[in-house]
């Protein structure tokens, strides 16, 4: 099917989370010369805005709310797009497209476009205890910063992208700041031993104390506010304020009587297609990625705009599967990591540029005798530079031999 005939069958396109994925799509469409109507449901009172900056920027003060927003009010007005905000979808009918919102309104399309992310996992005991967080959303991420300005000692639970993240911009604020969680070190599932070590030290030297190794079992109170949290071993941290930084979970509940396959996200063919033209993108979807042969759904910026890019061609007729190398970012304090691929936590990692003790550096990482994986801590132009190994390595027929040890 030629774009100008899908063009011409596709007269409503609805975009079902105003999000960074969803705006993109929109763009996307546009660019590409969709001149039919859009529509854009937005769960949150906001226009669309920008995520990594709410646990850097935005919380550490150093940008005004405002500046998170990904275009001005011009350039949304100028996509000739109905953007309906503070309304979140409800139920999805995918045989007639129809999506119906917490307020009863029901939109139908010619093709329907999830975007509606994740939602953070949170801990038993935490709902009802004033000073417990998380941080998802640009309101989230103002009131932990008016707790964090009023408290002084803060534990952060979880030692992922964002609580790591978390817990550097509150101790640059001043604050005694506590890292718990699980495993080994900061980052450990995302970046592997020999770097989570790096920003284990990294971290334990700019002042933050770490409990990590160990799970928390839950809170302690006075007066219906957090005073500590407390870890399996017994040990409680002493708190004024916690957040809860354990990972999301893909925000498919709206769609459990659709019919659609969810399992870890809305899972999709390689065209990013989850039933006839229903598709999703971003953090939500879980798509066949062809070249490595498995299901994948991936939580970064990156992927956002990319994926966006990609379903707004299927929409319009481009037949072509959407085969990222991923890719995300992560600063805490002088630290600036780039990660290009996948980082098996049993990989080889070889150090191939700088070296580990000035901290900037690029490694790389094996696992089956293949490039999966590059990472720069501050070195981004030649992270940058490398990540055709990774391109290379998957497209040859016999797996590149592993270095000698």
């Amino acid at each position: 099917m030629s774009i100008e005939d899908d063009t011409g069958a596709v007269a409503h396109v609805l975009v079902v989370g105003a999000s960074a994925s969803g705006l993109t799509t929109v763009e996307a469409l546009r660019r590409k010369g969709y001149t039919g109507r859009i529509t854009v449901l937005g769960a949150e009172p906001h226009a669309p805005y920008d995520r990594p900056p709410l646990s850097k920027q935005i919380l550490s003060g150093a940008w005004e709310p405002g500046r998170a927003a990904l275009r001005t009010e011009e350039s949304l007005t100028g996509l000739d797009t109905e953007f309906v905000y503070g309304d979140p979808a409800v139920a999805l009918d995918p045989a007639t497209r129809t999506v119906r919102t917490a307020s009863g309104r029901e939109l139908s399309a010619d093709a329907v476009v999830i975007a509606t992310g994740v939602q953070p996992r949170v801990l038993s005991g935490q709902g009802g205890l004033t000073g417990v967080h998380v941080l998802r959303t640009l309101d989230d991420a103002l009131a932990l910063r008016a707790d964090l300005l009023a408290g002084s000692r803060l534990v952060v639970v979880g030692e992922g992208v964002l609580g790591s993240e978390i817990a550097a911009t509150a101790r640059t604020l001043g604050l005694d700041v506590t890292l718990a969680g699980p495993l080994a070190g900061p980052l450990a599932l995302q970046v592997g031993p020999l770097v989570s070590g790096l920003l284990a030290e990294l971290h334990t030297e700019q002042g933050v104390r770490l409990r990590l190794g160990n799970g928390v079992s839950g809170f302690t109170s006075a007066e219906g506010r957090v005073s500590g949290v407390e870890l399996s071993t017994g040990e409680v941290l002493p708190a004024d304020v916690v957040v809860v930084a354990i990972g999301a979970s893909p925000a498919t509940e709206w769609l459990a009587d659709s019919g659609l396959e969810l399992d870890n996200g809305v899972v999709c063919d390689s065209r990013c297609q989850a039933a006839p033209g229903i598709y999703a993108v971003g953090d939500v979807a879980r798509w066949h990625h062809e070249q490595l042969g498995r299901l994948v759904r991936l939580e970064n910026r990156t992927n956002a705009t990319e994926q966006a890019m990609a379903v707004a061609g299927a929409i319009l007729g481009e037949d072509r599967p959407y085969e990222p190398v991923p890719y995300f970012w992560t600063d805490q304090f002088d630290a600036k990591l780039q990660v290009h691929g996948f980082l098996p936590h049993d990989a080889e990692v070889d150090v191939v540029e700088g070296e580990l003790t000035a901290r900037r550096f690029v490694v790389r990482y094996r696992s089956g005798g293949r490039v999966t994986g590059i990472l720069g801590w501050n070195m981004p132009k030649q992270a940058r530079q490398r990540r055709q190994e990774i391109v290379d390595s998957a497209s040859s027929p016999t797996p590149v031999p592993s270095p000698a040890h």
